[in-house]
């Protein structure tokens, strides 16, 4: 035992947490246990961490576990001896076992809370699909549609009406598109149109997103959208959106929520905004939390960044990457249709034909570096601008000078009215590929604050100053502060001029708290890429470094650059950028093909509009 561990140690492959689980699992299996055993755990743990759902052992058998080649290398077994070992272990067992990892037959090895999340959310998603359809009064969902998404461009397909016909005649829907595509104004029209159905009948209708500000982003684009609408609607379209913790009820100190499938949410409909943020397990919670007669609408951009934790779920659900048409056409009876339940959004209403940040996204999604970086070094569109990083980190602050004096240089101009300072400080951001090092955030906010007191416009002599910008970045539901909320640091006439800190809480109100009541927060005159999802700014600045990286992905570059509105200025190295590119995040996953594949037995949808989810 001693010596595997040593050699696990070694390899510099592993964090303690999966030496500790490898060595946990190892002790569990007894006399069964073996090298292989202890291996396995710990790559399942590190692919846990590294937000894969599994571990497929084909991918890694007869490999070295480092990519570090030393003299000690250590070699994943051979895959048939590798499996035989395992499943002669009663620590691993086969899925529906009780056990601490299964073993499927394709491969992939699970920890068991995994397993069963996806399992839960492949079986509630397939039950939905199969299920007989709601009830519609065709007629009036005609009129409605015609009402709503009037022809525009006839002979030419409208998505929005296509994604709002799918929503109202099915128990789930995603919509999906890129930024600017209408996926919010979608659904109001949705939640009309299903008011519309509901007709005297009470519609319970939850609206919820990942974060804090997704959250608050969704309620205003609700608000906005609703204002259109004739007064009877009007007033009955919720807008009030809360994040999917606070929807489902957080249990202090505990894993769990208040509403599951023993207490479902008493909601008729769930809308859930920047779908792809939702990891696994919280996606799995939820759908275990709706009630069978409920419509789930997922909306998100399928292509963006996945979630911080383990799972591609959106981009599971979606099958990115891969196209459908001919298999939808003709479809296996056992099928669910998943395919029918998805409507990619196409037309764009923020970037038109002329735009270099569509330009320059749709080929970084294709995978088209050269042809990306030919867009950048080209000059044909003023919405975008390339410019190579200073050949050495120190030079990176004179570097940065010019672009964070113009970009925060009038924020500060009228420190007494907290709209103006907001409207002016969310017009640019920098946003970092990473958090740690000379490119970081961390260092880029150093940097920031340093030419920002260079040129008298903050103060920064202690922790708190006038006009400092923190990113929340964990919940507290006490104070309603919830991760990815944006405040800034302002004198307050009520509290004597002290400083409080100011959070837009909607119709253009403001919050103000004590600095010493925050929960966890960061500076944030940058931010990484990942924290940036669910927000847009006027221009960005997008910050590559050095050297590649194992977080530098296609989807990273794609996210990075659609948070500008109006312009974007990248800074790296072109091979760094190519790299990214070229790599598109690939996280392990048997969610795809639950979904996608051939049903289950037991778990095929019945004829005659039969479904288990009764």
């Amino acid at each position: 035992m001693k010596k595997i561990f040593n050699r696990l140690s070694r390899s510099g492959a592993f964090s303690p947490l999966d030496l500790h689980f490898s060595k946990l699992i190892y002790r569990l299996a007894g006399r069964s246990g073996s090298d292989g055993i202890a291996l396995a755990a710990a790559l399942v743990s590190r692919n846990q961490r590294e937000g894969h759902i599994c571990l497929d052992l084909s991918a890694v058998a007869d490999t070295p576990v480092s990519e570090d080649r030393g003299t000690d290398d250590l070699i994943c077994p051979a895959l048939a001896e590798w499996e035989n070992a395992l499943r002669s272990c009663g620590v691993v067992g086969s899925p529906g076992d009780h056990v601490p990892l299964i073993l499927d037959n394709k491969h992939r090895l699970y920890l068991c809370r995994y397993w069963e999340y996806q399992d839960h959310l492949a079986k509630r998603l397939r039950e939905r699909l199969c299920a007989a359809p709601p009830e519609t009064d065709m007629p009036l969902l005609e009129r409605g549609l015609a009402q709503f998404f009037p022809d525009q461009e006839p002979g030419k397909t409208d998505w929005q009406k296509v994604a709002a016909f799918t929503a109202l005649t099915r128990w789930f829907c995603v919509i999906s598109g890129g930024p600017g595509t209408g996926k919010t104004t979608t659904v109001a029209r949705i939640l009309a149109l299903l008011l519309s159905q509901a007709g005297e009948r009470r519609l319970r209708i939850a609206l919820a997103a990942p974060t804090g500000k997704a959250a608050a982003r969704l309620q205003e684009a609700i608000l906005r959208e609703k204002e259109k609408f004739d007064a009877p609607l009007r007033e009955a379209i919720t807008a009030e959106a809360s994040t999917l913790h606070r929807l489902l009820g957080s249990i202090p100190h505990s894993h769990r929520f208040r509403h599951d499938k023993n207490n479902p949410l008493p909601a008729d409909v769930v809308v859930v905004d920047e779908a792809s943020m939702v990891d696994l397990a919280l996606m799995s919670k939820l759908v275990q939390a709706l009630k069978p007669r409920s419509r789930l609408i997922l909306l998100g951009d399928r292509d963006q960044l996945a979630s911080v934790e383990a799972g591609a779920v959106l981009g599971d659900i979606c099958d990115t990457g891969n196209v459908h048409r001919a298999a939808c056409a003709v479809r296996p009876e056992d099928d669910p249709g998943i395919c029918d339940a998805i409507v990619q959004l196409r037309k764009s209403y923020r970037f038109g034909g002329e735009s270099g940040i569509r330009r320059i996204s749709r080929e970084i999604n294709a995978g088209h570096g050269k042809a990306a970086l030919e867009i950048l070094n080209g000059g044909a569109f003023g919405d975008i601008r390339w410019q190579p990083l200073p050949p050495r980190a120190p030079e990176l602050a004179s570097a940065l000078r010019d672009a964070v004096t113009e970009g925060f240089g009038g924020y500060l101009e009228r420190p007494d009215d907290p709209a103006s300072v907001f409207a002016a400080f969310d017009s640019f951001r920098i946003l970092c590929a990473l958090r740690k090092g000379p490119y970081g955030a961390v260092e880029v906010n150093r940097l920031a604050e340093e030419i920002l007191h260079a040129r008298r416009i903050i103060f920064p002599g202690k922790t708190w100053y006038t006009g400092r910008p923190v990113l929340i970045t964990r919940n507290d539901y006490l104070l309603k502060l919830f991760n990815g909320d944006v405040g800034i640091a302002l004198p307050d006439p009520e509290s004597g001029g002290d400083l409080r800190v100011f959070f837009p809480a909607g119709d253009g109100a403001f919050r103000k708290i004590s600095p010493v009541r925050l929960p966890d927060h960061e500076t944030v005159f940058a931010m990484t890429v990942h924290k940036s999802q669910g927000s847009e700014f006027d221009r960005v600045l997008l910050l590559l470094p050095d050297r590649d990286a194992r977080v530098l992905t296609r989807e990273l570059m794609y996210t990075g650059i659609t948070r500008a509105v109006r312009a974007v200025e990248i800074r790296g190295t072109e091979q760094v950028f190519l790299d990214a590119v070229a790599r598109p995040i690939r996280r392990t996953s048997g969610l795809r093909d639950a979904l996608w594949g051939t049903a289950a037995p037991g778990d095929t949808c019945r004829k005659n509009g039969e479904n288990g989810a009764e």
